[in-house]
């Protein structure tokens, strides 16, 4: 049985987590590391949606399923397989179909409020924290928006100013906290990457 050693990369929307852990996943091999997305967690929120920066705030914690996705790490460390959630950012709902997932030797999780759960840090091994300027995080955010999820620069800003740095700065930032690891990110983090990679392929 695979009793995988199970790591959280959080940080701030754009910061540079999900690359990481992509690169991770990369260098390590797909059969020995997997990546469980946050993203994959929300809750569904079609009928309620109207519009960017609107009464649906995608940011906050209360938006996320984290019980599920609790639920699901701990399966995991059992060595179960699960079934993962699949979310359509387009139109905000919860698709029916879900998305198989079995253990592997590594699993990243990868989000922006997983550290804020109590939940989901008790599932953990060890924790990465992205802290990188806000400046360089709406870029990213901006470009991953518009071009792989539909939307508008002006919603996306919208949406930045309204909801995304106010709970960045209520939840996201002060989760820093609860890591092991904080990476200072300004678009280079090459060591770190290598440090992980070391470290992982003893574990």
């Amino acid at each position: 049985m695979i009793k995988p050693y199970i790591i959280g990369v959080a940080g701030g929307s754009g910061s540079g987590k999900t690359y990481f852990a992509q690169a991770l996943q990369k260098a390590l091999g797909e059969d020995v590391c997997s990546i469980l997305y946050q993203d994959n967690y929300y809750i569904d929120q079609s009928h309620r949606f109207d519009g960017d920066g609107g009464s649906v705030n995608f940011d906050h914690p209360n938006s996320l399923d984290f019980k599920l996705l609790s639920q699901g790490l701990a399966a995991l460390k059992k060595g179960q397989n699960i079934e993962v959630p699949l979310y359509d950012f387009a139109t905000h709902k919860r698709l029916e179909k879900t998305m198989p997932f079995k253990p592997t030797k590594v699993i990243l999780v990868d989000g922006i409020l997983i550290l804020d759960s109590e939940l989901v840090r008790a599932q953990l091994d060890e924790a990465v924290f992205f802290d990188t300027p806000e400046a360089l995080r709406f870029e990213r955010r901006l470009h991953r928006d518009v071009s792989e999820r539909g939307r508008t620069a002006e919603g996306v800003k919208k949406q930045f100013e309204l909801q995304v740095r106010p709970m960045h700065e209520q939840f996201v930032q002060p989760s820093m906290k609860y890591a092991q690891t904080v990476i200072h990110d300004s678009g280079e983090y090459s060591k770190y990457l290598d440090q992980f990679i070391h470290k992982l392929k003893v574990v």
